[in-house]
C-alpha cells in the first residue's frame, strides 16, 4: 500500500469565502499515483472547513445567509469566546460545515457524484491556512 501527503495553502482576501478545491485535490491524486484507495482532505485550522456540495453561486449565497443566521459574526459581545479574539462565530460555522471529507479513489479518479465538488470554507480569513490531503491505497 502506498501513502501520499500534501498540504494546500489558502489565504483569502475576505473574512468568509468558499473555494472549490476539487482541481487542486485532483492534482494531488495524480501526483500520488494511487489508483484505488481513499483520500482524506481536512482543514488544519479550527475556523475553516472542508466539505462536499454543489458549485452553484446561489447555493453559496444561501450558505452565507444560513450560517450568518445560525452564528452571526456581530455583535462580538454575544459570544463568551470573544475576549481576546473576535471569531467565535467562525468556530461555530466550522462545526456546522465540518472538518473533513473522505472520498473513494477508483481507477485513479475521485469517485464523486455527478454534482459533487470539494470545497474549502473559510470563516475567519485574511491569513494563511492549510488543508491536508492524505491518500492511501495502491
Amino acid at each position: 500500500m502506498k501513502s501520499y501527503r500534501k498540504e494546500l495553502w489558502f489565504e483569502t482576501s475576505c473574512r468568509r469565502e468558499l473555494i472549490n478545491i476539487t482541481p487542486q485535490v485532483a492534482v494531488c491524486l495524480r501526483e500520488s499515483g494511487i489508483k484505488d484507495g481513499m483520500l482524506l482532505c481536512n482543514a488544519m485550522h479550527i475556523t475553516a472547513s472542508v466539505f462536499i456540495n454543489d458549485d452553484e453561486s446561489g447555493l453559496h449565497q444561501d450558505f452565507e445567509i444560513w450560517l450568518e443566521g445560525l452564528a452571526p459574526e456581530k455583535p462580538y459581545s454575544r459570544y463568551h469566546h470573544n475576549g481576546y479574539e473576535d471569531n467565535a462565530d467562525a468556530h461555530l460555522k466550522r462545526t456546522i460545515m465540518g472538518r473533513e471529507v473522505v472520498v473513494a479513489v477508483t481507477d485513479g479518479k475521485l469517485d464523486l457524484g455527478p454534482w459533487e465538488q470539494i470545497f474549502y470554507g473559510e470563516f475567519d480569513g485574511k491569513r494563511k491556512k492549510r488543508v491536508l490531503v492524505k491518500i492511501i491505497g495502491g
